[in-house]
């Protein structure tokens, strides 16, 4: 009955380091959801470089969770049952570590197995090879643009980067009141769903280096639509490599109402 609490406990504790990490994201996830447009006018800058990682053996990162598990397990079992190992043989070690390495299989498979996010639009103008014009020599009908003669690209590309960061900021504590405040409802669902999936896991984002860009403003269906494309570094785990992200957010507001408030609608993975 000892040997079998004790593997309890290791399969136990090393499932739940390797749920912890699986949650560990920025805002959004690294997924696209919410509004996807296939049409953007303006390309971005040059993406950040990523740092170079630090050398690691090979599958080194993908046993961390398992092995912090049994180190875990093992010192609780001898915290609660008073002996230790003692009595234990090679072969029950390596049993352990065989059921451990077995919950961890199921674990990935299960992730595996969830609904993943739709592969990433590709934006029109961004790979696209120069214009030709037609062969009979007509002009080309240019179409009429849609962007308010009102919008500014310096002040809302500021105020966009300030609540890139803050947004970043509320989804690691949690809070959906702040989060409402600047999203569509079917944005902040969406939100709302992945923060309760993480449950009690710590999520801490530092945005190491960022750059916005306005990739397209159109007026669609009575909302003004602006186009953020952010690029940058960003830090999911302490004591991680920051690594570089390219993500589109759709940024709407009415518009019949040039004072109204603006949300975030969707964001679109670049790749």
């Amino acid at each position: 009955m000892k040997k079998i609490l004790t593997l309890a406990l290791v399969i136990l504790i090393g499932a739940s380091a390797l749920t912890t990490d699986a949650y560990a994201k920025r805002f959004g996830g690294g997924k696209s959801f919410g509004k996807q447009r296939e049409q953007v006018t303006q390309p971005a800058g040059p993406r950040a470089a990523s740092p170079a990682p630090a050398a690691t053996p090979a599958g080194g990162r993908s046993w961390l969770g398992p092995v912090a598990g049994l180190v875990a397990g093992g010192l609780l079992a001898s915290m609660f049952m008073g002996g230790g190992f003692d009595g234990f043989k090679m072969f029950d070690f390596l049993l352990i570590a065989a059921l451990a390495f077995g919950a961890y299989m199921l674990f990935r498979k299960f992730r595996s197995a969830q609904p993943q996010a739709q592969p990433p639009m590709q934006f029109a103008g961004l790979n696209q090879p120069a214009y030709m014009p037609p062969a009979s020599g007509a002009a080309p009908v240019a179409s009429p643009s849609t962007r308010p003669e009102w919008f500014e690209d310096e002040p809302f590309l500021r105020g966009a980067k300030s609540n890139f960061i803050r947004l970043q900021e509320a989804y690691d504590r949690a809070d959906l009141n702040d989060i409402r405040e600047f999203t569509t409802p079917e944005v902040f669902a969406e939100i709302r769903m992945q923060i309760e999936e993480r449950g009690s896991a710590k999520n801490k984002t530092d945005v190491v280096q960022l750059n916005a860009v306005m990739a397209d403003v159109v007026t669609e269906a009575g909302q003004v639509i602006a186009s953020v494309r952010f690029t940058g570094l960003l830090r999911e785990e302490a004591g991680a490599e920051a690594q570089p992200f390219d993500e589109v957010w759709h940024i709407q507001k009415s518009a019949a109402d040039r004072n109204a408030a603006w949300f975030v609608s969707g964001i679109q993975q670049i790749q």
